[in-house]
């Protein structure tokens, strides 16, 4: 199974022109236990998608808006590339090789319960403590000794 998240978008400069700045997405990939992250621009997200449309499900791409440099802007984009990405893995039970060398990934496993590896369950949704009445409401006493 991967699991991926784009936590950040940062500016880089080339060493060859500085002024040409653009932004890379640290785009973080969890698969079978390991992390790692691959640097990507805006332009290889738009690149994949053209190659794996007409190939598996893909949700809308986030269109481009300019100007890049500016925060909130920038954040909203990060934000549509990371549903982006996650759309593209939740749809397709198969990933085309095209996702996989995009992500970094040479094999994973789609199915968790397949690895030889613990695996990690989400918490369950047992009380910690139980109460047989709640401790917040007080109940009406009854048979209250008269005197």
């Amino acid at each position: 199974m991967i699991v991926v998240s784009i936590p950040a978008a940062e500016p880089e400069a080339t060493a060859r022109s500085p002024e040409k700045a653009h932004t890379v997405f640290l785009v973080e990939v969890l698969c079978n236990g390991r992390r790692h992250t691959v640097a990507k621009r805006y332009s290889e997200f738009q690149a994949l998608h053209k190659r794996i449309k007409k190939t598996c499900k893909v949700p809308d791409f986030p269109p481009r808006r300019v100007p890049n440099w500016v925060p909130k802007v920038l954040e909203q984009r990060r934000q549509g590339l990371e549903l982006y990405i996650q759309g593209v893995l939740c749809r397709n039970k198969e990933l085309p090789q095209d996702v996989l060398d995009f992500l970094k990934v040479r094999r994973c496993q789609q199915d968790p319960k397949g690895s030889s590896a613990p695996t990690s369950h989400p918490p369950s949704q047992r009380p910690v403590l139980g109460f047989h009445t709640d401790p917040y409401v007080r109940l009406p006493v009854t048979g209250k000794a008269q005197g």
